[in-house]
């Protein structure tokens, strides 16, 4: 979780600490968590049962205690630093230097105005027979809640558009605009929560959900009617994992979603005039297309290209030609409304320029940009064209000339011209925001791109190489955020691959860089996938790193490499089936991955977790096909073939290995290796039987 700023204070949510002008403020454990919850919910109001839920989790805690921190808070923030809103909660209420202001008293008497009036429909949850499950196991209810909580109740808000009034194991109230969002929203929950993971306990938590639409007072913001009394009736109605719904629900829903409903009986609400016809609906829906949740794009609406490397005349310049490339990708593939094929699989088609429509047809994209550059001393010559390869037709082309420092505004304005070109609502000015100047040196730039091109080289010298490059731009700019990230992923490496000297060193000099790259820019996708893996594998900081990858995927939903690493967590932390769908994903956007020996890597421990060893065995072996020297493949594919009953294979391999890494020892890979218990101790087995050495 990014660190959040207000005015001169700053919360650090990793190390629990509040910061006033660089110097922390003292206060104690829990009014953090309460300050956390505020300010991480500072767009809406908090009530007091959610906050206490929030920061006493599992225990009955008298409100007096809530009241005490929020004290604690406003001495230290400032009095007007959170708002009490009567008989709803409390708002975290400074934004900047500023403090937002209180919303003005409504007037009264004859001359008052009309209290304005909307259609609201509201979504309320429970967790069936909380207090029995808290009984049954308190620590597991509290943890598994927390999942459901984050990832699953929480996590897809924002897409169907509702507007959390209080979230608690016992009582989760939702807004929303739409009768439609509000089912789509309710079955959705359900349907992640029967597919849940069985081991953390979360699929133990059963939850019942009823939906009401109805005319609702607004005033000052809080709705006033019957409609959140007859939304809690209803879930209390419902059966564990069902939905039930008033026939307005139904009305306004029947033939907008894929659902089906049955009625269930007529009620009547207490202090509600009339009987109300239920309706119970078993249909699910297919889960929205949000990055940080659902490894699951909907690829067909949007227009696909393709950036094919420049052209750079000698051969020895290919890695300038394709750094151009990369930073044009990394540009278009912030805009939401383009699919767009990875770098790493567009490589394969250097020198195809003339061969547009066949490239267009491999990589299943309408739109291809090719183009060259030339450099005459420290002048720049670029000439691009963007085809239509359904129509057979050049679109948009374009000449710029100019000098080296000119580079990041040439590739600004070049890929707000092909979005522009493919689609007119695009506006120049929001790429030219993403697409920053990422260093004031030239020459960092070359390094971090030559660094690049020797990463995974044909020895362990162009490896090394690599590293010098790295190290070289960050002394060149100490400020160049990419280099930092890419000398931390470097040494992350080196750890993986058996590299190292010094284990733990070269660990805290990955994380360093890393968190030193994000410092200096918390918004680039790829710093923020490099340290969210490293955090996984080098920490065992798994649930740290789905927030950092799930931050990527909101940024650039486009990010091959976000999908692949993410699924590596998921795979380290059993979630096996969703770490394939997520690779996947993957290899939709990058189908020629010069890197696709890592998503085969991770499909391999994926089929491991999940027991399906014959399929690991394959996954594995192509991955060794597709980069002998890559030594995470090889070690997971000799306990694969052991698991698979394979063991002539198995110890074959395992001479082979030691061969290149005779220091190996399973006792301290298992020390060391991220994969979690029971699938580690699987490995840990398999690669003992290989015979190799404890």
């Amino acid at each position: 979780m990014s660190d959040i700023r207000f005015g001169h204070f700053v919360v650090r949510p990793r190390e629990r600490l509040l910061l006033l002008d660089g110097e922390s403020c003292p206060i104690g454990s829990r009014a953090f968590d309460v300050l956390l919850a505020l300010v991480e919910r500072r767009d809406r109001v908090v009530s007091k049962n959610e906050l206490l839920d929030l920061a006493w989790p599992g225990l009955v805690v008298e409100e007096n205690n809530l009241a005490v921190q929020i004290s604690t808070l406003r001495k230290v923030l400032g009095a007007h630093a959170i708002v009490t809103v009567t008989g709803r909660g409390y708002q975290f209420a400074l934004a900047g230097d500023t403090p937002v202001a209180a919303a003005a008293p409504a007037t009264s008497g004859a001359g008052a105005e009309r209290m304005p009036r909307r259609l609201a429909a509201v979504a309320c949850a429970g967790v069936h027979r909380w207090a029995d499950v808290v009984e049954a196991d308190g620590t597991l209810a509290v943890r598994a809640w927390r999942t459901v909580r984050g990832s699953i109740i929480e996590a897809n808000l924002r897409h169907f558009g509702g507007d959390a009034v209080e979230i608690t194991a016992e009582r989760t109230l939702i807004v929303f605009g739409s009768a439609v969002d509000a089912v789509a929203w309710s079955l959705d929950v359900q349907e992640r929560l029967a597919h849940a993971p069985e081991e953390d306990g979360t699929r133990d938590l059963r939850i019942q959900v009823g939906v009401v639409a109805e005319d609702v007072i607004v005033d000052q913001g809080k709705l006033v009617g019957d409609v959140f009394h007859i939304a809690e009736r209803l879930q209390r109605s419902a059966a564990p994992g069902e939905v039930l719904v008033t026939d307005v629900v139904r009305d306004f829903v029947w033939n907008r979603l894929p659902a089906s409903f049955a009625f269930a009986g007529d009620q009547q609400p207490s202090n509600f005039g009339r009987p109300i016809k239920v309706y119970r609906t078993s249909a699910r829906v297919t889960r929205p297309t949000t990055a940080a949740v659902s490894p699951r794009l909907m690829w067909d609406y949007r227009p696909t290209v393709a950036v094919l490397p420049f052209d750079c005349g000698a051969v020895d310049d290919s890695w300038f030609g394709d750094g151009i490339t990369e930073e044009i990708i990394t540009a278009l593939s912030m805009n939401r409304s383009l699919f767009v094929i990875a770098r790493n699989s567009t490589l394969r088609f250097r020198g195809a320029a003339q061969a547009t429509e066949l490239v267009a047809s491999e990589l299943g994209v309408r739109y291809v940009l090719t183009g060259a550059v030339r450099r005459f001393a420290s002048t720049l010559r670029i000439h691009v064209e963007l085809t239509d390869c359904e129509v057979s037709r050049v679109i948009w082309s374009e000449h710029y000339e100019g000098g080296d420092e000119d580079l990041f505004t040439f590739q600004s304005q070049i890929a707000a011209r092909i979005s522009a070109a493919i689609d007119p609502r695009v506006q120049e000015a929001e790429l030219d925001r993403v697409l920053h100047r990422p260093t004031a040196s030239f020459t960092a730039y070359e390094c971090m791109l030559r660094g690049i091109s020797l990463e995974f080289g044909a020895d362990d010298g162009d490896f090394e190489k690599a590293g010098d490059f790295f190290r070289r731009a960050t002394e060149l700019d100490p400020r160049y955020a990419q280099a930092h990230a890419r000398l931390g992923w470097w040494y992350g490496l080196r750890v993986g691959e058996g590299r190292t000297g010094s284990l733990e060193e070269d660990k805290h000099s990955a994380l360093a860089l890393l968190q030193r790259g994000m410092e200096l820019d918390a918004r680039d996708a790829w710093i923020l996938t490099a340290y969210a893996h490293l955090q996984s594998f080098l920490d065992k900081r798994y649930a740290s790193a789905m927030e950092l990858f799930d931050e990527a995927l909101q940024l650039n939903p486009n990010c091959a490499w976000a999908w692949s690493r993410s699924g590596t967590t998921l795979a380290y932390t059993g979630h096996g089936e969703e770490a394939l769908e997520r690779v996947r994903n993957a290899m939709r956007l990058s189908p020629f991955d010069q890197q696709s020996f890592s998503f085969c890597t991770t499909n391999g421990i994926a089929c491991v977790v999940v027991g399906r060893y014959d399929e690991a065995v394959a996954w594995l072996s192509r991955g060794r096909r597709l980069n002998p020297r890559y030594r995470a493949a090889a070690r997971m594919l000799i306990a694969a073939h052991s698991l698979a009953g394979e063991a002539a294979e198995a110890r074959e391999l395992a001479r082979e290995f030691l061969h290149a890494e005779p220091q190996f020892r399973v006792a301290a890979f298992g020390h060391w290796y991220p994969l979690q218990s029971p699938y580690l101790d699987r490995v840990l087995d398999g690669l003992r039987s290989a015979g190799l050495p404890e």
